[in-house]
């Protein structure tokens, strides 16, 4: 028999979403992806000659379980450089991508009768790791109108005796807006106050717009530090999805223990690519800011004629490669009831593959990747407004 607690995980949506489209571009059908959160631009070519020398060098046997000394120094000195966080290399692990490094802390942080506090939207992923671990997430609304950060008085109102940790995504993914220093602050103070863990999952990091600036919220201080867990790596900002490296900065006893639950599952992230990744954080970083301009304009474009669709808005988001539209007023129309409904519709009828919010925890809204060429969008957003136009 299945274990309970692998009953409670569900598929990942966006992923489900991907699959199903790639099988009707499979069959023929000329269809648009807006579903998968993966740059359309290809790996820079010195983080590829890194991985291509290693080869040839015959760097291709087991590492330390948690990453080559290498490897932690050049995220030691990028946190520090990037983020005025200085760690030792107690204090880092290296694994097989920032999802990795996320199931890594619900590992040695959550168990029977822990509560992990998650604000939503949120990635799908978090609170499927938080029930396979034997603990509750629990879901704290934002809104809209606050560029969906959590609002400290909605926050105070779910933590409970049991409350362990709350993860908070900035750049989020779906919504693509960034925590102001003060909601940051405000965040803190409450973690602080509780005594519970903050887990900050900043994958997203290095693509911000507007002339934004990122805030770790280990920045604040070093007692909010002594709490927090930052999660990152270089999946999104170097358009290494494939490679599989993400790592872990937090306190000793808890990088220690994820370590070695790491190492009775995985051992060491690929050889190969934690070279590349060396290369990725040590080089040149010009290749990050060409990908980001792009992506910016994208967003631009893609928010405009969004915005010119009737029963459709869409705020503009400060950083990751999302949107996230708001079609409250789409739905209801023509059996369309719910934003799975209208993903479906979207989906076999247009030949448009997004992701509804209701599988962020979010009903009513729809995310959109801008991780796709100019040429692409445009086609789909055409798409879009046709069809919705005919449910009128």
């Amino acid at each position: 028999m299945i274990a309970e607690r692998a009953k409670k995980v569900k598929p990942s949506p966006t992923l489900a979403v991907d699959s199903k489209a790639k099988e009707l571009k499979a069959k023929g059908f000329d269809v648009v992806n807006f579903g998968v959160g993966e740059p359309d631009f290809d790996t820079p070519e010195h983080i590829k000659e890194a991985a291509i020398k290693a080869i040839r060098d015959g760097f291709t046997k087991y590492t330390p379980v948690g990453g080559i000394d290498e490897l932690k120094e050049a995220i030691i000195e990028k946190l520090e450089r990037d983020n005025g966080l200085k760690y030792g290399k107690e204090n880092i692990l290296v694994s097989c991508g920032a999802k990795h490094s996320l199931y890594n802390i619900a590992q040695a942080l959550f168990g029977p009768g822990d509560e992990v506090i998650i604000p939503s939207p949120y990635w799908v992923s978090y609170p499927d790791q938080v029930l396979i671990n034997d603990a509750q997430p629990v879901i704290v609304e934002t809104k809209e109108e606050n560029d969906f950060m959590v609002e400290p008085d909605a926050l105070k109102e779910k933590i409970t005796p049991r409350t362990k940790a709350i993860i908070i995504n900035s750049p989020s993914n779906p919504t693509g807006f960034i925590y102001t220093k003060k909601a940051l602050e405000e965040i803190a103070e409450i973690a602080l106050k509780n005594n519970i863990y903050i887990i900050s999952d900043e994958i997203y990091e290095k693509l911000i717009y507007d002339g934004e600036k990122h805030i770790s919220i280990a920045s604040l201080s070093e007692e909010v530090k002594e709490r927090t867990i930052v999660v990152n790596g270089l999946s999104k900002s170097h358009a290494m999805t494939g490679w599989r490296i993400g790592y872990a900065a937090g306190p000793v006893e808890i990088i220690k223990t994820m370590t070695k639950i790491q190492s009775q599952s995985t051992s060491n992230p690929t050889s190969i690519a934690q070279k590349a990744a060396v290369a990725a954080l040590k080089g040149p970083q010009d290749c990050v800011e060409k990908m980001r301009q792009e992506f910016e304009k994208r967003r631009d474009y893609l928010v405009k004629e969004l915005n010119n669709i009737a029963g459709v808005s869409c705020r503009m988001p400060k950083g990751a490669f999302y949107v996230f539209p708001n079609v409250n007023k789409v739905l209801g129309k023509n059996g369309i009831n719910s934003s799975m409904d209208l993903s479906i519709y979207l989906l076999e009828k247009a030949f448009v593959a997004l992701v509804p919010g209701s599988a962020f925890g979010t009903e009513g809204y729809i995310r959109i990747s801008y991780a796709t060429s100019m040429e692409n969008l445009a086609k789909g957003i055409e798409r879009i407004r046709k069809s919705l136009e005919e449910l009128r």
